[in-house]
């Protein structure tokens, strides 16, 4: 009996070293990478009309799930909008936060064939604000972040090929080694290695952006219903915490990591409980299953939204908190990490300094496998601030002494900002937060 048990141990830790090989380099040297909707409120209406010109983005939170393994064409579908889009002088909203767009699917194919790519459109043609109009608009999806499939020029999305995944690499080898050890068989298949979900399947919170083809007429305008700015107290701890901060994480090894672009006000209960109703997940700490789950994810082309990150530090400690939000592809993923601050802001809530950044795909260069990092880091600030609008008390942009604009990462992508941080105030809990 303990022959084997033995040999089984010995089959598992075969497996996982032979699909940790095959992704080491992938795995290891890259910083390892129902969603609640915004409030539909009804808006003030300030003034109006005015016009959202073509080329216009709207940053959407998809409302209906879809998948080509059973979405029909014709079938209906909405989105919320997640960002107010403002009028030119920026003081004013034209499109507010919470604003549906409704529309159908055009298109959704799931072919039988290995050689042929599943194809999903989604066509939005119908803008309702709460409380006020009901607009015709004419556009199309122009970016689906975090997608592993591609996006045509008119739309469309189109799925993957089994041949597409990384696995496909390692189908062979893993056939041949299932052959010989039916231990080994055993695992492969419980872990589900080779098993690639080639379906398009977008859930519910899916980001989605929306771009305008025709000028969109407003027949009026709003005010900006977004959380109020710090009270003086709020900014002051904040700036007295700023002034002595570091700007950027460092590895342990002390390389410049990712730059400090956020600040949040709250209890790791009520951040937890925030992010965790926008979607994003707690990174695992790195352990055998957790390794294996990796590979799997890496190997499959598929998601895994608690994966372990890599340690960055500030004030010399590791991260007290992460926090990542994926799609349906490992190699793509917002995250962040959180280190709290010897300083409190008023009532005694802690003050957390966090890096928020976007991994948008993998980089390859000589000597250098690492995740691709989105240079605009004042892009990530603001999906931040989108996702977590539903629980913030308060919100504002902070200018820290000697603010940071451009640099590289520790694998040499460049990065650039205007310097800001967002300072992020959660609802209390006992206050409860609107999409809680």
């Amino acid at each position: 009996m303990d022959n084997v048990t033995s040999a089984a141990a010995r089959s598992r830790r075969l497996l996982t070293v032979f699909v940790l090989a095959a992704v080491w380099t992938v795995v290891w040297c890259l910083d390892l990478a129902a969603l609640g909707a915004p409030q539909a409120a009804k808006q003030p209406a300030v003034s109006g009309p005015t016009s959202v010109a073509a080329g216009t983005v709207l940053f959407l939170r998809l409302q209906t799930p879809v998948s080509t393994k059973i979405s029909r064409e014709g079938q209906a579908v909405s989105a919320t909008v997640a960002r107010d889009v403002p009028v030119p002088d920026g003081t004013l909203v034209a499109v507010p936060a919470g604003a549906v767009l409704k529309g159908t699917i055009k298109k959704s194919t799931q072919p039988a064939q290995a050689d042929e790519r599943a194809e999903l459109e989604i066509v939005f043609n119908r803008l309702e604000i709460p409380g006020a109009a009901k607009l015709d608009v004419t556009g199309k999806i122009s970016a689906i972040p975090n997608a592993r499939e591609k996006l045509l020029d008119d739309g469309t999305v189109e799925g993957i090929l089994q041949k597409d995944a990384p696995v496909d690499l390692l189908s062979g080898a893993l056939a041949k080694l299932g052959a010989k050890d039916a231990d080994l068989q055993k695992e492969i298949e419980k872990n589900k290695i080779g098993q690639v979900n080639t379906a398009i399947e977008f859930g519910q919170g899916t980001d989605l952006q929306f771009t305008l083809t025709r000028a969109l007429a407003v027949r009026q305008v709003f005010a900006a219903a977004g959380p109020k700015p710090l009270s003086r107290e709020e900014l002051a701890a904040v700036e007295a915490v700023l002034a002595g901060a570091p700007k950027r994480a460092v590895s342990k090894d002390g390389k410049p990591g990712d730059p400090v672009n956020l600040v949040v006000i709250g209890s790791p209960q009520e951040i937890a409980q925030a992010f965790g109703t926008a979607g994003w997940g707690e990174p695992q700490r790195k352990t055998g299953k957790s390794l294996l789950d990796t590979a799997r994810a890496v190997a499959n082309d598929e998601a895994y939204d608690v994966a372990p990150v890599s340690d960055l530090y500030l004030y010399g400690r590791r991260e007290d908190l992460a926090f990542e939000k994926v799609l349906n592809t490992f190699n793509k993923r917002h995250h962040l990490r959180l280190w709290q601050a010897a300083a409190s802001a008023p009532g005694g809530r802690p003050i957390w300094l966090g890096a928020a950044t976007h991994d948008v795909g993998i980089d390859v260069h000589p000597g250098v496998v690492s995740h691709a990092t989105d240079p605009d880091l004042d892009d990530e600030r603001n999906q931040v601030q989108a996702d977590l609008a539903g629980d913030t008390q308060n919100l504002q942009l902070v200018l820290p002494p000697a603010p940071l604009s451009t640099g590289t990462t520790a694998t040499g992508g460049a990065w650039h900002t205007d310097g800001r941080l967002l300072v992020v105030n959660l609802k209390p809990a006992a206050a409860g937060g609107g999409s809680r």
